[in-house]
């Protein structure tokens, strides 16, 4: 499988990924905050940034820097909450 193939599938789940996790939140079957929605937020920004910088969409790659940021920062913070609570 060649790296171009490889790039848009990854785009094509991070899409997925981003889709699936508004729409177990707007359906209220996933908390915002917890650990699921921001892994799968996580992972989505992440393949979408590789797939924008892969065909020069600066300025997704840019939304997506900071998707991926946010979702690390809130990730990090359930599992602080989380090792909190079992303390």
């Amino acid at each position: 499988m060649n790296v171009e193939l490889l790039i848009e599938i990854g785009g094509w789940i991070g899409t997925a990924a981003l889709l699936l996790a508004y729409g177990l939140v707007s359906t209220r079957r996933l908390a915002g905050d917890s650990a699921i929605y921001q892994a799968l937020n996580l992972v989505g920004g992440a393949l979408i940034l590789i797939n924008s910088f892969y065909h020069g969409a600066m300025p997704s790659v840019v939304v997506n820097i900071f998707w991926v940021a946010i979702g690390l920062f809130a990730l990090g913070r359930a599992f602080q909450r989380k090792g909190k609570e079992a303390s």
